[in-house]
């Protein structure tokens, strides 16, 4: 199997257009690491590229279940599985990109904990201490039996929380040992990483553009649309960025303009911790699109992934 390519950075970035041009120069199909990409419906919002954006690109991992379902990582990496065996086969060059860290490092090196682990009565009961007892309760069950897991989620982190419990409630093994002998096993697959930046400045003016560009585009007529068909405002999909603050505006905890100023807050501080998230890889190669055109961009990465299958097939 070739080499993934993938390529990683923060919102509003250029990863999307970058990654198109890229696969047209190496034959290539996309498959998505955008947790919230997955979900039908969530179109505006998440910056999810139309038909015609694709350029006859195949892209993977795009509106892949009912926003009203559940979608864990490790289904999105059983699912990420199937779709490179296939590419393989016929001989495409795999483009993993996204900014969704976690999706990434659970394709590049497996999940351990598969479907098995869920456990949705307890689950259930974890989110009724929770609301009868409060999240800091709830957070110092967790504390008791996963102290590092712990130290690391906010106690208002519920699902986070509650799924490391469950975790340790059905498997007997808290999460951070979990993830600990993941991280011994090594790499799943081999892969060629670059990471795209530009000045903050500048990211933050093109984050709230295309907030601008996004209300313009309709997306709170999207995100009115959901709620009519029944999806509950504190489902996961209705917590992605775009969503949550302009339900805020819909049940009139604040104005449109105030939204519109979350939104980009909102955005702005998200784009941070990707990049805190992706800076602790140290095989990530980083190119600044402030100082490079696109073909120039696409030269590197194209360059440099031909000089790995080389050294490879040498």
């Amino acid at each position: 199997m070739r080499p993934i390519l993938v390529i990683v950075g923060p919102t509003a970035v250029g990863k999307t257009d970058l990654s198109i041009a890229i696969a047209q120069r190496l034959d290539g199909e996309i498959i998505s690491a955008d947790s919230m990409q997955i979900y039908k419906g969530l179109d505006i919002g998440t910056a999810k590229p139309t038909l015609g954006e694709r350029q006859g690109i195949p892209h993977h991992m795009l509106d892949i279940v009912d926003p009203s379902q559940e979608f864990s990582v490790a289904e999105y990496q059983a699912m990420v599985e199937e779709i490179l065996a296939d590419l393989d086969v016929r001989d495409k060059v795999p483009i993993l990109t996204g900014g969704t860290g976690l999706y990434i490092r659970a394709v590049l090196e497996g999940f351990l904990l598969g479907a098995e682990g869920k456990n949705e009565a307890l689950r259930a009961h974890l989110h009724y201490i929770a609301e009868t007892q409060g999240n800091t309760a709830l957070h110092m069950r967790l504390q008791a039996v996963d102290a590092k897991t712990a130290a690391r989620l906010h106690p208002n982190d519920r699902r986070r929380v509650i799924r490391a419990l469950e975790v340790y409630e059905t498997s007997g093994i808290p999460l951070s040992e979990h993830l600990s002998l993941q991280k011994e096993r090594g790499p799943r697959h081999a892969s060629v990483k670059f990471g795209l930046v530009r000045d903050r400045k500048r990211l933050y003016q093109r984050i709230d553009l295309r907030v601008d560009t996004m209300l313009a585009q309709g997306l709170l007529e999207e995100v009115k649309q959901l709620l009519q068909q029944g999806l509950d405002h504190d489902s996961t999909a209705m917590q992605a960025l775009g969503y949550k603050e302009l339900v805020g505006y819909l049940r009139g905890q604040y104005d449109l303009e105030e939204a519109t100023r979350l939104l980009k807050r909102d955005t702005r501080r998200y784009a941070k911790r990707q990049m805190t998230w992706f800076r602790r890889d140290e095989t990530i190669m980083w190119l600044d699109l402030d100082m490079l055109t696109q073909d120039e961009a696409v030269a590197k990465i194209v360059t440099n992934y031909e000089e790995v299958i080389r050294g490879i097939r040498n």
